[in-house]
Parts: C-alpha cells; structure tokens; sequence
C-alpha cells in the first residue's frame, strides 16, 4: 500500500464510515503546507477545525513534547507529576479562573462542564435533586458522545442514537429571548458557543453574549462557554468571548490546545464552582497527563505573547476583505471573525463538497458543511501571500462552475 488510491481503498474497507473524507491522504506536514503520498503539497485551509491554530509542527510546541518524551508521558492522576502545577497554573491565569479541570478531547470537556453544572446547581442553587436542567442552542455542535447528542438538532448527529438523556432545553440561537424565556427554578446554565462551528462558523448578534451574561447573572444560573473552536486565538482574541468583554463562569477548551500534537481539553472556572468536585467523582486516565501538560505549557506561553491573537486579527481583516469580493459572484453570504469564516456557495452552483473537492485540485484543502457551505480556518501563522492565493483558488474554482 503505497499510492493514495490503495490506501484510501482499505481505510474504505477496513474502517467504520463515521466520516467522509476528502480523497487525499496526507504524509507529511511544515507550517501551513500539508504533503501527501504523491509528494503533492496542499495548503491547509482546514486546520484540524482549530486544533493547528500555530501551525503543523510547531517548533516550541514538538521541542516541548519532545524533551517531555525524554522523561515522563504518564502517571495518571494516582500521583502529581512535574508539569502539573505550572499547567494548571498557566490556563488558569489565562481564562482568569481559579481552577481548572483538565480532560482529553473537546466532547469529554463538555461533559466535565455538564456535570459540574449539575452538582452545582444542587449544592449551591439548591435545585431539587435530579430536577436540573440546561439550556442549549439550536443548530448546536459540542462532540457525539450520548449525552451531547441527545439535544443536537443535526439529524445526523442526534437520530438512530435514543434513548436521549434528559435535562436539555434547546432554544434559538441568537435570542436572549428565547434564553429567558426557558429558564425555570431549576436551570443550572447556559451552554453556548459564542461562534457555532460545525453550523457553518455563525456568528450570533452583536451584543447577545453581553446580555446572555447579564441574564446569566440575574437568574444565578453558569454561562458555560465552549471555546473549544472558536478560542485560544483563532477569532484575533484569546476568546471569542473577549470581543464582547464577557467572562463566562466556565469555559470549555480543547483542539488548539494540545498544539495538534496530543488531545488536550480542560474547563476552567473558579472555585466556587469547580469546588463542588471532590476525589471519585470525575476524573481520567490520561487528562492531565505529563505529556499534555508540557504541550499545553508551551501553547499557553505562545499565546501569553498575543502575537498569534493580533496575527489573526490582522490577516483576519484580509481574508474577510477578499471573500466579501466574492458575494454576488457565486458566493451568498460569508461571516465569521478572525481568521474563520464560513462562505455560503450558491447551491445552484454546486455543493459544498463538490467545490472541496475542486478546490483540492487547486491545491488547498477546505471542507464543507450543511449543504452548500464551505469552512476555512487556515492556520495562523498562515502567510499573508499564501493566505490570498489559496481566496485566488476559491475564487478560479467558483468560477468554473458559473461556466
């Protein structure tokens, strides 16, 4: 099995078809360039939906991981280990948060935060034992795990996996309205994405985050704010969060934090809600493992400089300028923030995965969503000359479809 073609065919066979991938099969990887078997390079416009916000590689990060490899990978949490302290220290000082709970993936950080909830809600609330609820969001994207997927209105996501867990409300995204109206005596938090992702990088009303913690606030209920896409410098901030001002009382991280070398997720929050978890009521293997507290050192000391939130924020302005040229010229809509931005392609044109894929024989590898929606998220150390010929790419393989 050396060429793509072969690889791709048993990976097709051998393997469960939970995704749909683009036909590329990628070897290596410097930067914002990808390889593959062939020795064709592609610029990632993808980045691992967040997780290689600095880059493929990044020397900090692999000289980091690779030291720790020299001395220690795990030692579960039956005992501290050296990196620990400083890890929890570090993302605690950047979310300005007493504690953190660290985890593995993004969807086990979302269940720590979803639990937490709960257990606060009866320790320090006083809601009525197994009464509480959570309000959620349409259109809403936070893991596949069985929990998560009871209150996803995808029907790809959620559909054939019941019976769901209860304890969800879900309500229109973007309406603190709908937010208000739902909350009842035994509501425990808000769980939202300030930028919904998977939903095609939606960016919600200006001021709906200010006014969902206000109400927060008011109804002593925790705004639990999953960043795990849409944080630690991808929007031109730390948080997306922090284009509003706004502090959640947890928030929810992962993808870019382990660097792209290891899985690495956490909530942070303070101690008057991380406290309600005592020894035996939470825990993993392997989250906060040696390994994962030296790569996430190593991104927290890279994102305690800013230069990667101002990068964004200034290539941000750049990207955003050039698509918006595309409006009109096969090309609905496109939002987003930073460098994010999701491009509604006009569906009598094509499909999102049809311009993928076209795309890709240009040399830049995106992915679609939902339809006619295209993702881009290129990393952000991206060039700003690679940054406008792969918008070039986009704009030539649109307009081979008006032919």
């Amino acid at each position: 099995m050396t060429t793509s073609a072969e690889l791709i065919e048993v990976s097709e066979r051998r393997s469960a078809h939970n995704y749909h991938p683009l036909p590329v099969v990628i070897r290596e990887a410097d930067g914002a360039w990808v390889t593959d078997v062939e020795g064709k390079r592609y610029l990632d416009f993808l980045s691992g939906y967040s997780s290689l916000n600095f880059g493929h590689g990044n020397p900090k990060i692999l000289e980091a991981a690779q030291r720790q490899l020299q001395h220690l990978t795990l030692t579960s949490r039956a005992f501290y280990h050296d990196q620990f302290a400083a890890f929890c220290a570090g993302l605690g000082d950047l979310t300005g948060k007493d504690m953190i709970l660290p985890m593995n993936t993004g969807a086990e950080a979302v269940e720590t935060a979803i639990k937490v909830a709960r257990k606060w809600g009866y320790e320090v609330k006083g809601v009525e034992r197994d009464k509480a609820n959570i309000i959620v969001m349409e259109d809403n994207f936070h893991g596949r795990t069985t929990t998560i997927i009871s209150f996803s209105t995808d029907p790809d996501a959620h559909d054939g996996f019941g019976p769901y867990t209860p304890g969800f409300k879900v309500v229109k995204y973007g309406s603190v309205e709908a937010v208000r109206e739902a909350v009842d005596a035994n509501t425990v938090a808000v769980l939202v994405e300030p930028i919904q992702g998977e939903a095609g990088v939606l960016v919600p009303p200006d001021g709906y985050l200010t006014q969902l913690r206000e109400l927060c606030t008011t109804a002593n209920i925790l705004m639990i704010a999953d960043e795990i896409q849409s944080g630690l410098g991808r929007t031109g901030k730390t948080f997306a969060c922090d284009h509003e001002g706004v502090v959640p009382d947890i928030y929810v991280l992962g993808k870019a934090l382990g660097g792209g070398v290891v899985p690495v997720s956490a909530i942070a929050a303070d101690a008057d809600v991380l406290g309600v978890i005592k020894p035996g009521q939470h825990g993993s293997t392997f989250g906060g493992n040696p390994l994962a507290c030296a790569v996430g050192n190593a991104v927290i000391e890279i994102l305690n400089t800013g230069e990667f939130q101002d990068r964004a924020a200034r290539l941000g302005e750049v990207l955003h300028a050039r698509l918006n040229e595309l409006v009109g010229n096969g090309v609905i809509t496109v939002r987003g923030r930073g460098l994010w931005a999701g491009v509604d392609i006009d569906p009598s044109l094509a499909t999102g995965r049809a311009v993928s894929k076209a795309l890709m024989g240009r040399g830049v590898l995106a992915k679609d969503t939902h339809g006619s929606t295209i993702r881009l998220a290129p990393p952000i150390m991206i060039s700003e000359e690679d940054l406008l010929w792969a918008v070039d790419q986009l704009a030539a393989t649109i307009a081979s479809f008006r032919q």
